[in-house]
């Protein structure tokens, strides 16, 4: 079997903002030595992350949720990627799987979330992930999600002109999986085959652009909090 070259593989290059200058020095430097072909520009604050996003055009922004700016100053960087439309893909950093952080990150907007208890090669398993188009949660934040999308009211899917995106029964099946049932519970639940259950899905997905249950979860969090 013939291996892609080295120079054939394309380098991320991403962006690190940490709660201080000396912290993103030490993070972006330990990337660049764990042997996965990153390109890393450190941000030092707000403005400077700001500055390093239009310069560098960044793949990946690994944003610790505060900043030498103050608390939760990295979700202003996330918000500045989300309304101008940037390209750049966000993980935000925590120190622990807060429920509160993790929510607000994805609903922010955030492509995958990090617990800093972790280990540095997940982080950059994450951000390969992440580039990658993926969703990155651990199961923790899985069930933070699913627990915040379960105790709010049944969802609505409207098109632009109003009228439904999911059938009834579509619906029926995205609330029961944001309850957290696996296929073969929401069978048993609707009274319909276990392969049937996975026909819905894939028109679900197609309808909303979504390739997993992770993003369906997510899209339904983001739909709660539009509302």
């Amino acid at each position: 079997m013939v291996r892609p070259s080295q120079q054939s593989i394309q380098r991320i290059r991403v962006l690190v903002a940490d709660s201080s200058p000396m912290a993103s020095q030490l993070l972006a430097g330990a990337l660049m030595r764990c042997h996965n072909r990153f390109d890393v520009v450190v941000g030092n604050n707000y403005e400077d992350a700001i500055r390093q996003l239009s310069v560098h055009r960044p793949h990946v922004a690994a944003l610790n949720v505060e900043l030498q700016d103050g608390p939760k100053s990295g979700f202003r960087i996330l918000s500045e990627i989300r309304t101008s439309q940037r390209k750049t893909a966000a993980v935000i950093m925590i120190p622990n799987c807060i429920r509160e952080l993790v929510i607000e990150a994805f609903r922010a907007g955030a492509r995958g979330v990090f617990c800093r208890i972790h280990p540095l090669r997940t982080l950059a398993k994450c951000i390969r992930k992440v580039h990658a188009g993926q969703v990155w949660a651990g199961n923790e934040e899985i069930e933070f999600l699913i627990e915040a999308v379960s105790l709010q009211p049944a969802l609505y899917f409207p098109k632009t002109d109003g009228m439904p995106l999911l059938t009834r029964r579509e619906e029926q099946i995205v609330h029961l999986a944001t309850e957290g049932l696996k296929n073969y519970d929401i069978a048993q639940r609707l009274q319909i085959r276990e392969h049937t259950v996975r026909n819905y899905f894939c028109h679900i997905f197609d309808k909303l652009a979504v390739s997993s249950r992770v993003e369906l979860i997510l899209y339904a969090t983001s739909r709660h909090n539009s509302n």
